[in-house]
């Protein structure tokens, strides 16, 4: 299904992905494209095919059909992954801090081995971004330290440290307890706010229907509507999208 809805040249487009475990097929013939400034929330039910999309952008999975084009080149070849990893950042459901560094160290690492900054520029930039995401004070903190939605900025700090150009959040506040979630929705609505281009996997309904330009329904691995908020929520097309959401707007 094509995307008309973003003006200019996609950053990021996905051509016909598809991925199978074994026999499975978990995604089939995925095609959009996201543009510079687009907040693109996937949403679905879970087994829908919504962080096996993610994980075969950023290639944590191998696409078994299809390709991703990042500025109209293939992904997988004109950079090189590390490389287009940090340009097409990612922020997982379960951190992936690392244990044994401070958050400062957390938020240098990448920073000092994939794109050569010096220690000095890399702390600079690490002490923006945690200041930006309210995170500053500790720095020299470890993750063992930190509450689960502390740990989330701190993963969002490190993933803008890196200046990429689109950052994927792989559900982001579903490891967090309740009162922890808002804490991070709201860096990720700054972010928004910010011009930043966003592809975020989520549960989190209103953060979809108020922040995103764009909201992409799937089910069973297939992209069943790709549409503005308002006429997803508001005057949904497929039956199976109206089923999802009365489900989960009833709750």
């Amino acid at each position: 299904m094509e995307n008309n809805n973003s003006a200019g040249s996609p950053i990021l487009a996905v051509e016909h992905l598809g991925k199978s475990f074994g026999d499975h097929p978990v995604l089939k013939d995925i095609t959009f494209s996201v543009s510079e400034g687009d907040v693109v929330c996937i949403i679905g039910a879970s087994g829908s095919g919504k962080s096996t999309l993610l994980r075969c952008i950023n290639f944590l999975e191998e696409p078994t059909a299809g390709k991703v084009l990042f500025h109209g080149e293939n992904a997988d070849t004109a950079l090189g992954r590390a490389q287009y990893r940090a340009k097409v950042g990612m922020v997982f459901q379960s951190f992936n801090l690392f244990g044994n560094m401070t958050v400062l160290g957390n938020c240098m690492a990448g920073q000092q081995r994939v794109l050569g900054r010096s220690k000095k520029e890399a702390q600079e930039k690490a002490l923006h971004y945690l200041e930006k995401v309210g995170m500053a004070p500790y720095q020299n903190a470890r993750p063992a330290q930190l509450s689960g939605g502390q740990k989330q900025r701190v993963a969002i700090a490190r993933a803008l440290a890196m200046d990429p150009e689109v950052l994927l959040f792989d559900e982001p506040t579903s490891a967090l307890d309740p009162e922890l979630v808002g804490e991070v929705l709201a860096v990720m609505r700054d972010l928004a706010k910010s011009g930043l281009t966003m592809l975020v996997v989520t549960h989190e309904m209103a953060f979809a229907r108020d922040v995103s330009n764009r909201v992409i329904f799937m089910d069973d691995g297939l992209i069943e509507e790709d549409a503005p908020p308002d006429e997803i929520f508001s005057n949904p097309k497929k039956a199976r999208t109206r089923e999802f959401l009365s489900r989960v707007l009833e709750r």
